[in-house]
């Protein structure tokens, strides 16, 4: 279930943003401090805009595994897609169900034509998703992350685009 933060969500985010595995492919870990006031951008971006990304949580499981939802970085110049979960939660679909609903609901509700999702080309998990969402990727796309520098192992990044159905 996709759902708007609740306070009790900020332990079990901050414990995932500080999950070396979970962060592997970001440039670092986040602390607490990072983690919550990451939190507070995403609920003030939902009060605001009544979009954004959501908490996840498992029906009959966990009150919170991660994020997904959608998001428009300024540098980026699209909606992006995203996702992050806690690790033990990796490899059921949530991932992929929850980011089609969001995606669904950005071309159906937000009148989107193309959304977009990013990552750096080693995060292979991320890439499947985005295929079984029916993004595709051509290497054209693929950019230097602009808040990495020069010769950081991160900054190449592949762009996945998914255009909706509806011509407008």
């Amino acid at each position: 279930m996709l759902r708007p933060w609740r306070a009790e969500d900020r332990a079990p985010f901050a414990a995932l943003n500080a999950d070396p595995v979970v962060m592997e492919h970001f440039p670092s870990a986040l602390t607490r401090d990072e983690s919550d006031q990451f939190a507070d951008s995403i609920a003030a971006h939902l009060d605001e805009h009544d979009w954004g990304t959501y908490a996840v949580e498992v029906i009959d499981g966990p009150p919170f595994v991660g994020y997904i939802g959608l998001a428009a970085p300024d540098w980026l110049g699209a909606v992006e897609v995203r996702w992050r979960l806690a690790r033990e939660h990796w490899g059921n679909g949530y991932a992929t169900e929850g980011a089609r609903a969001s995606i669904d609901d950005g071309f159906a509700r937000l009148g989107l034509d193309e959304i977009v999702a990013i990552t750096v080309p080693a995060n292979e998990r991320s890439r499947s998703v985005m295929r079984k969402l029916g993004m595709t990727h051509h290497p054209s796309d693929d950019f230097d992350h602009p808040y990495l520098p020069e010769g950081h192992p991160l900054r190449r990044h592949v762009k996945y685009r998914v255009r909706s159905l509806v011509r407008r």
